[in-house]
Formats: C-alpha cells, sequence, structure tokens
C-alpha cells in the first residue's frame, strides 16, 4: 500500500480489503484464493487513491457505490444515506403489522436508496408499495435499485413526503432526518458525508416526524400504522408527537443494542372520516 494507511480505523484491513476486492472487480474470497496475485500498474495506482479517500474519511460505501441491506445489494452514492442495520429494526416491525398474504398499499416515506421498500417488497409480494422523496437523483437511484432487484410492485413518486401519494394507506414507514442541526455528530465520522437534508430537519429533530404525523391519519385507511425509526433519546418524545396527533396504541420497540429505535401508532377506527372522500381504489 506504499505507506497508505487508514488512521484511527478499527475495520482498516476489512477496509483494505473490500476496497481491493472492488477495484480487481472480484469477491473479497479472491483475495485469500490467491495471495500470490500481483496488481497490475494500472488498479494498484486506482486501490492508492482509494485507500487515500477512505483515509480522509469517505466511507466505503461512496467509494464502491454499492452496499447491503436486508441481504438485498444495493447501489449507494452520494445522493442517500448508507442503509444502516438499525433500520432493518423498521423493517421488522412493518412486517409484523402486515398479513404475508396481504394485498395492502404500503408507502415508504423518503426512501433514500429504496432500501425500506425493497425489503418489504422482498417479503409481501402481493402488496403495492410506493415511495416517496423530495430528492429526485434519490428517486432515481431507488427506481434502478428496485430494477436490478428485480422487484416491479413498487412506484416511486419524487415529492415531500405524503404529497405526492394518491390515495389511502394500510401502512406508512419513514425513516425521516431526525438529529438536530447543531448536533456534534453531524461533524464527525461517515455523517460528515451524507446528504445533510437526508440527516437533520433543522434545529428540531422532531420537525419532520411531527410533519409526517399530523398528515397520516388523512392518508391512512381505518386501523392503518405509522411507523418511525428515530434517535435512541427520541422514543418519549415521538410516542408523544402521535399521541397528540390523534394515533393509538402507540408503541416503541428497541434494536438489537437495547435502544428505543421504532415507534408504531394505529389509526383507530372512524377517525379522520370526514377529511377525505373514500379512495376510488376500495
Amino acid at each position: 500500500m506504499a505507506g497508505e494507511k487508514l488512521v484511527d480505523n478499527p475495520t482498516a484491513r476489512f477496509d483494505a480489503e473490500i476496497l481491493l476486492a472492488h477495484v480487481l472487480e472480484s469477491p473479497r474470497s479472491f483475495l485469500y484464493a490467491h495471495p500470490e496475485f500481483e496488481l497490475p500498474n494500472s488498479r494498484a495506482e486506482a486501490f492508492k487513491r482509494l485507500i487515500r479517500q477512505r483515509a480522509a474519511g469517505c466511507p466505503v460505501a461512496y467509494l464502491t457505490e454499492s452496499g447491503e441491506f436486508w441481504s438485498l445489494p444495493l447501489k449507494i452514492t452520494p445522493d442517500v444515506l448508507i442503509p444502516r442495520q438499525d433500520t432493518e429494526r423498521l423493517v421488522e416491525t412493518a412486517l409484523s403489522k402486515i398479513p404475508v398474504d396481504a394485498h395492502w398499499r404500503i408507502a415508504d416515506l423518503g426512501t433514500g436508496s429504496g432500501a425500506i421498500a425493497l425489503a418489504i417488497a422482498s417479503e409481501r409480494n402481493n402488496c403495492e408499495i410506493h415511495a416517496t422523496d423530495i430528492s429526485l437523483p434519490a428517486i432515481r437511484l431507488a427506481r434502478q435499485n428496485a430494477s436490478q432487484s428485480g422487484f416491479h410492485n413498487i412506484q416511486f413518486h419524487c415529492g415531500s413526503w405524503l404529497e405526492p401519494l394518491p390515495g389511502k394507506f394500510h401502512l406508512l414507514v419513514s425513516n425521516p432526518p431526525y438529529i438536530d442541526a447543531d448536533d456534534p455528530h453531524l461533524a464527525q465520522g461517515d455523517l460528515r458525508f451524507e446528504p445533510r437534508d437526508a440527516l437533520t430537519p433543522g434545529a428540531d429533530g422532531l420537525g419532520a416526524i411531527r410533519e409526517i404525523s399530523e398528515r397520516a391519519l388523512a392518508m391512512l385507511v381505518d386501523g392503518g400504522w405509522l411507523i418511525f425509526e428515530h434517535g435512541w433519546e427520541q422514543g418519549p418524545a415521538t410516542r408523544q408527537v402521535m399521541k397528540e396527533a390523534g394515533f393509538i396504541q402507540v408503541e416503541t420497540l428497541q434494536d438489537l443494542q437495547g435502544h428505543d429505535r421504532v415507534t408504531a401508532g394505529e389509526k383507530n377506527q372512524g377517525i379522520g372520516k370526514h377529511n377525505f372522500p373514500a379512495p376510488p381504489w376500495t
């Protein structure tokens, strides 16, 4: 590696292997099966460039334009957040509400790379899934990921949260921006490189959660669900926001570390009926 090193990175060897395999267009197993292999000069220079970028903090997912979520391969670019394992708790919670043979209408609000929508689509083939994002580059990337994964039951819409959605839904799910704008973590680690608008809604970290909650009842069928991912300290506040918006059966679930991570609430029977006519698809 010609003296290059990954500074203060406990996963340095793993990262280097991922980057080297990417340069070689081979799986990591190739590196172990062929330890004698010598890099051609052109690929050695490409590898050094990637190592320098990684040493400067750029996430591996952006350098390789690839990631994985729910065992699904994804293309990842700096236009979207890098999918994280904690978000699988959001998918698990959504799937626990959706009967296996359901023909539900489901929306993923702020889809980014499409990871959540694709994960649900992979487990509930009969459902009609919609995904929104205000970023057109994100929507294009999500469509590309859906196409390469072979899912055809997802429709993508460019717009803010619920605005571009047609009709009503059985379940709304979202991993919205929830970090306060002045949180020092935004200047640390991978977050420095990820799209800021996807990380923070502004001074009030609950701004997006509040906005979605206040509008969601009118978009849900009776008994429908709204489910959020949020920060580990935001469980009580998120429950309060959802209860004030009119949701019932509001509960918070923990991630693998035992931290509050996902909050779900149900639309009561009859709530919001007077606001919108019945959608044509019912």
